[in-house]
């Protein structure tokens, strides 16, 4: 059943515009390759060569960070909500 990713606005221009996609998927790593089927460049945006979330990227289930989770292997239900937040530097 269908769970949702909230996609950030400097993502959007991948997604066509889309702020909220429906995913398939068992697990966080399988979200995150669903989205890469459908919008080709995302995942290289979230993850590192070595397949890790990136360290300025940020992604929670249901509010809870996915790194005090099980990372990527964190698994989904229906009706999660995947939050991908990229980190804002500044001062």
């Amino acid at each position: 059943m269908a769970k949702k990713v909230r996609i950030p606005t400097p993502l959007r221009k991948l997604t066509n515009n889309e702020e909220v996609v429906e995913v398939t998927a068992a697990t966080v790593g399988d979200a995150i390759s669903e989205l890469q089927t459908r919008f080709p460049g995302i995942k290289e945006r979230l993850v590192d060569e070595k397949g890790e979330v990136r360290r300025f990227v940020n992604v929670y289930v249901n509010e809870e960070d996915i790194r005090f989770l099980q990372n990527q292997t964190t698994p989904l239900k229906e009706g999660d909500e995947i939050s991908i937040i990229p980190a804002i530097a500044g001062g």
